[in-house]
């Protein structure tokens, strides 16, 4: 019987629906300046499980309940499209709603 064994960059893409991308010694792209559209703040699910923190200087962070490692990166937004570049290297696409963010199945509004 195989058993295939999961570290936590993979186990976050998974839950976060978004791809592992190649590891390099680049660590990553630098934050982009911010436009007015970026949805800037604290965004919720409905269930509170999970959270995403997008800063104005072009960084975010995430938490997932149940999950020990917290996601943290640089955003890019690209028309109604905001894409999440974690710093172990995950990718995750953000549909940019009106007053909605969509991302790996999961719909969170504005915290307030």
């Amino acid at each position: 019987m195989d058993t295939a064994v999961l570290d936590a960059a993979a186990l976050f893409a998974i839950a976060m629906g978004g791809q592992v991308a190649e590891q390099s010694d680049n660590p990553g792209p630098k934050p982009t300046k911010v436009t007015v559209s970026a949805p800037v703040g604290v965004w919720l699910s409905a269930d509170g499980t999970v959270r995403l923190d997008i800063k104005t200087d072009g960084t975010y962070a995430g938490k997932v309940a149940g999950r020990k490692r917290r996601a943290s990166g640089t955003y890019d937004l690209a028309g109604r499209t905001l894409m999440l570049s974690d710093d172990s290297g995950l990718h995750t696409p953000v549909a940019v709603g009106d007053g909605v963010l969509e991302m790996a199945g999961h719909r969170l509004g504005r915290a307030f």
